[in-house]
């Protein structure tokens, strides 16, 4: 059986590129194929086979970055239970002072995973989501994690504009760009029954020790006690927890 080397180093040069993509989080045809030592031609091939699979995509300006695909794999499951028992401890200490559901959440290509959380002590209360994907844009911990991103990055996640969801979420992108300049200004984001009717939640990035945001807590209760005062309130001690939070890492 004659070996197929060309093949193989197809197959190199795609995981190289993932490399370079993942490390440099966003690259062009002509960089692609000078870090390979390619043409051209063949950049432009290896990074469209990326995109079909979602591991790359291109925004507006031709500017290739990290997909969906690529954003789960180094979303890094095998960290998570390492963040949840760094942060746990956190989200017990916020849901005992505010007597809420708390929830820890990370970004999922455009979607956030519920990672770990603690319930409140009420009867009627927000259960526990660990497991769980939502939509990021319609949900409190998802907003505090887009903001963190650029404009350019939101359209790479956004290629076909929001996916679909009640009434009362923001529906379009460019609405979604100027919600989130006004979360990065107030320092949190909120979710008024927009992922779930009857829930409302607020959220704030767990920044860590290099300035990267890696994760969101997020508070969550029904909406009957959620009013516009009480989310006033809630602000500052979630965001205190958040940055205590961040400093474990």
């Amino acid at each position: 059986m004659g070996n197929d080397t060309s093949g193989a180093t197809s197959v190199d040069k795609a995981l190289a590129l993932v490399l370079l993509l993942n490390e440099a989080q966003q690259i062009r045809v002509s960089e692609a194929a000078d870090a390979l030592g390619v043409a051209r031609s063949t950049a432009h091939r290896l990074l469209n086979q990326l995109r079909a699979r979602e591991f790359a995509v291109q925004d507006g300006r031709r500017v290739y970055r990290p997909g969906p695909a690529l954003r789960a794999l180094t979303s890094t499951p095998s960290t998570l239970p390492d963040l949840r028992r760094a942060l746990h401890d956190h989200l017990l200490s916020c849901s005992k002072q505010v007597s809420e559901t708390v929830h820890l959440m990370v970004l999922e290509g455009n979607g956030v995973r519920f990672v770990d959380g603690v319930e409140g002590p009420h009867t009627l209360r927000v259960g526990p989501r660990t497991g769980v994907v939502l939509p990021a844009h319609c949900t409190s911990g998802g907003k505090a994690l887009l903001a963190a991103l650029s404009p350019d990055d939101l359209r790479a996640l956004y290629p076909r504009g929001l996916p679909r969801s009640n009434d009362n979420a923001v529906a379009t992108l460019p609405a979604l760009i100027r919600h989130l300049a006004q979360v990065r200004r107030r320092g949190y984001a909120t979710n008024i029954n927009e992922s779930e009717r009857g829930i409302s939640a607020i959220g704030c990035p767990v920044i860590d020790a290099t300035g990267r945001t890696v994760a969101a807590m997020a508070i969550a209760a029904p909406s009957a006690r959620c009013s516009r005062e009480r989310i006033g309130e809630l602000a500052p001690l979630l965001a205190d927890a958040a940055r205590e939070a961040g400093q474990e890492l």
